[in-house]
């Protein structure tokens, strides 16, 4: 088998090679105190799409900054008991996607909630100095400001906010509450299951957002991560500044807050992967400490992945 990356014997003990803050925790408790503090003044507005056993509903809720976040909530219309839930992150630039592919997860009894990230494909906003899409750019978005403004800040927070929001609806359990997500939705639901530890069980799919100095080295800062060589060559071009830039990208670099992580884990990379690369994805998997499975698919990259779906249904509806 061809390698773009690490042979699989290494990647299993690797540990990542971006920079870690020294006052990364603190940072992630003084945001998360930040968000407990919102009123999320939650809106519920029924949606055109409906069908004979689900309910659908557009959520709007108030994320930091102020921004109004917009997620697909869906629920079965009978319920005997509390539920189980599944929240679900989409890809990079994308938006939460038809109604319609939430269904098989209502028809399994479960609340459903899929977000938009603030200022991407969707309804929800990005308040950063402009109302509607910024649509690209996210990763570097506050680089040149502070921390504290990095844009990966808050939609992190935002889905830890949806996950807390949905596991205090009385309608739902709050032990069988999941998240799952593919590329930024992986990574999302990295970031979710590390800042809302009350989530159950976490299936990311070959995660986006980690290990951002491994992208650089291995020169595949391009597809999904071709604005982090774009900031370089503009603002940066004799590298003058790049340990700087890197200790910041740290703060939103998901290997750093999988130790965080409680629940547990299925996760699948495909070993083929130069979207999101094998290494970067096994330094969060790495970290993490709770119960954890790793699905290997040699021949594969960032594409559909056979047999995948219907395992993390089976890993969702199995809590």
């Amino acid at each position: 088998m061809p390698l773009v990356d690490m042979p699989l014997e290494q990647l299993r003990t690797y540990a990542g090679r971006n920079p870690r803050p020294a006052d990364f925790d603190a940072y992630w408790d003084k945001a998360l105190s930040e968000m407990h503090s919102l009123d999320a003044k939650v809106e519920l507005v029924k949606a055109p799409f409906q069908t004979s056993f689900a309910e659908c509903f557009d959520m709007y809720f108030t994320g930091v900054r102020g921004a109004r976040i917009h997620a697909k909530l869906l629920r079965p219309k009978k319920l005997s008991g509390k539920a189980p839930a599944v929240c679900r992150f989409h890809g990079y630039t994308g938006n939460a996607g038809d109604w319609a592919g939430y269904l098989q997860y209502v028809a399994a009894g479960f609340v459903v909630a899929g977000m938009d990230c603030r200022g991407q494909g969707g309804s929800s906003e990005d308040v950063g100095g402009v109302r509607g899409n910024t649509h690209n750019g996210h990763i570097i978005r506050g680089l040149h400001d502070s921390a504290q403004k990095l844009l990966f800040r808050d939609i992190f927070l935002d889905t830890a906010q949806l996950a807390g929001l949905v596991i205090n609806m009385p309608e739902v359990d709050p032990s069988r509450v999941a998240a799952e997500g593919g590329s930024q939705g992986g990574g999302l639901t990295l970031a979710c299951a590390s800042l809302e530890p009350r989530i159950r069980r976490a299936a990311p799919t070959y995660p986006f957002l980690c290990d951002y100095l491994r992208v650089w080295e291995m020169d595949l800062a391009k597809d999904a991560y071709a604005e982090m060589r774009t900031f370089l060559r503009q603002f940066d071009p004799n590298h003058g500044n790049m340990d700087e830039w890197f200790r910041r990208l740290g703060y939103i670099d998901c290997q750093h807050l999988a130790p965080r992580i409680r629940a547990e884990v299925l996760m699948a990379t495909g070993m083929m992967d130069t979207v999101c690369p094998p290494s970067t994805q096994f330094a969060a998997y790495n970290k993490i400490t709770a119960k954890k499975d790793m699905v290997i698919y040699p021949d594969f990259g960032h594409e559909g992945l056979p047999g995948w779906s219907d395992r993390v249904y089976q890993f969702v509806t199995g809590m």
